[in-house]
């Protein structure tokens, strides 16, 4: 049996207002991966933060290599030998690859000045190490959000930590870029580092932890050994009863051409893009990261120009300049990215929430508040938000919450075309379903989706028809009888 180097006891945190982990354990031994579960809320970030020195704990004990530690802050964490990558990225955009690997430990010459070309060098190798093809002289802000993540891993990796968090590490990772991560894992594993894991990707968990640990509602419900459990046993501790319906597709009659694109091209970017998604219809959009997906949502929806092409809209001709011109013609996109383009993360949940309707409840410099109230209290129920208050900050939420409150603030404008750009990355299972469902039941009230995904199973149970991208092409349109990962794999990677 390895030796325990990690072991939280009867760790307590409350905020105003929220009891967010109350009585919680959790232990990690040496070249094990423990994997972190819980519905979005349910309190696992908050442990790690606590373990991260990010927060206070207030009550309950850590031991480190069975040796009890006071984690006061970020640095108390690091002495310890923790390094954490967290689920959003924390990396300082304007600045190098290498600076960000190296933030807080420079090397330094003579009277204190960084040695800038040895750092560089230092990070370079570090890099190339992975095989990761980035220049640690680049400017992160000049890297794509995989790329970015890849960072992430190669600076908590640079600590020589024996205890290493990864929070969400594969969100917007690509295939390959997976692999990696999971192959470096396995050499951390063999040197004898304890790795805690959260994510809510059952396969990833399967493959990879040696036990789970479940968190509902702050609260510690039990660890499992991977091998001797199920996912119907992880998701009914997670939830608190039995998922029966995870994926909701009903089939229902589908109406008039709602969107059609015809030869849309944006040179260098994407080419020749025609499809069309009906009333009622819900179309998935695949293809691997960087094949163009998000990009032609964004062209349609007025964000980015087009060079040529024609978009029509129930059958008319559309002039869709900027996001203006396309909400009037009843559209809405969920972005990929909620916290840079989703939200206004020093607002309120009830003021993000509320902005695509501000003229339903104010008039000049009247605010009916009855009706604001009407407006939040419906869609926080109806999306299952957990928050303790409206006026809660939206920084506050967990990242499941968050995004539920994107939806929410796009649904309160009933649009009549809704893009989905990546609706459930980084949402737990039970968040899952109700998104599905909430899909399902406005494709029945006639609205006309488009949801890019990454994940081939959603995409599958979710899709009527799928459009697949590769390189900025649509390498094939299939109907939902043709449905199944193999095929969507083969057009995705350029197969004929």
């Amino acid at each position: 049996m390895s030796k325990t180097v990690l072991e939280m006891k009867n760790i307590h945190k409350r905020f105003p207002g929220v009891y967010a982990l109350r009585n919680v354990h959790f232990d990690l031994k040496a070249g094990e991966v423990h994997g972190l579960l819980g519905e979005n809320g349910a309190g696992k970030s908050t442990l790690m933060k606590v373990l991260g020195g990010i927060y206070n704990v207030d009550e309950g004990e850590i031991y480190i290599d069975e040796r009890k530690v006071a984690i006061r802050d970020v640095s108390d964490a690091q002495n310890a030998g923790i390094s954490i990558i967290h689920q959003e990225l924390v990396l300082v955009p304007y600045l190098s690859v290498a600076e960000n690997i190296f933030s807080g430990r420079e090397p330094t010459g003579r009277f204190g000045l960084i040695k800038k070309a040895a750092m560089r060098e230092r990070a370079q190798k570090l890099l190339d190490s992975f095989n990761l093809g980035i220049d640690a002289g680049k400017l992160v802000v000049q890297l794509n959000i995989a790329q970015q993540q890849m960072v992430e891993v190669v600076r908590a990796i640079s600590f020589k930590a024996g205890i290493l968090v990864m929070d969400e590490p594969t969100s917007s990772l690509t295939e390959k870029e997976v692999n990696f991560l999971f192959a470096t894992i396995a050499n951390l594993k063999a040197q004898g580092v304890g790795i805690v894991y959260i994510s809510h990707r059952m396969s990833e968990l399967f493959q990879i932890t040696d036990r789970i640990t479940v968190l509902r509602d702050g609260q510690y419900i039990g660890t499992r050994v991977t091998k001797d459990t199920s996912v119907d046993e992880l998701i009914a501790m997670m939830v608190g009863r039995e998922l029966t319906s995870y994926y909701e597709k009903t089939s229902h009659p589908l109406g008039e051409t709602a969107l059609e694109i015809k030869e849309l091209t944006r040179q260098g970017i994407f080419s020749n893009i025609n499809f069309s998604v009906r009333k009622g219809e819900i179309v998935g959009v695949s293809g691997l990261v960087g094949a163009g997906r998000s990009e032609i949502m964004r062209a349609i929806f007025g964000l980015d120009p087009v060079d040529s092409g024609e978009i029509y809209v129930y059958g008319q001709k559309a002039s869709i300049k900027s996001a203006a011109d396309a909400m009037a013609l009843g559209l809405a996109l969920v972005p990929e990215n909620r916290k840079d383009e989703g939200l206004i993360l020093k607002g309120s949940v009830g003021y993000n929430m509320t902005l695509r309707v501000l003229d339903e409840f104010i008039k000049w410099v009247k605010v009916n508040k009855t009706r604001e109230n009407e407006i939040i209290n419906s869609y926080i129920e109806k999306m299952g938000i957990k928050t303790t208050d409206p006026r809660q900050l939206i920084s506050n939420l967990s990242g499941g919450n968050q995004q539920k409150v994107v939806i929410a603030k796009w649904l309160t404008g009933s649009p009549q075309i809704l893009i989905l750009d990546e609706p459930t990355r980084g949402v737990d299972v039970g968040a899952k379903a109700e998104i599905y469902a909430i899909m399902n039941r406005l494709a029945r009230e006639g609205v006309a989706i488009l949801m890019i995904s990454s994940e081939l199973p959603e995409i599958i149970n979710m899709s009527d028809r799928v459009v697949v991208v590769h390189n900025g092409r649509i390498a094939g349109i299939l109907n939902r009888e043709e449905l199944s990962q193999e095929k969507i794999m083969h057009l995705a990677t350029g197969g004929m």
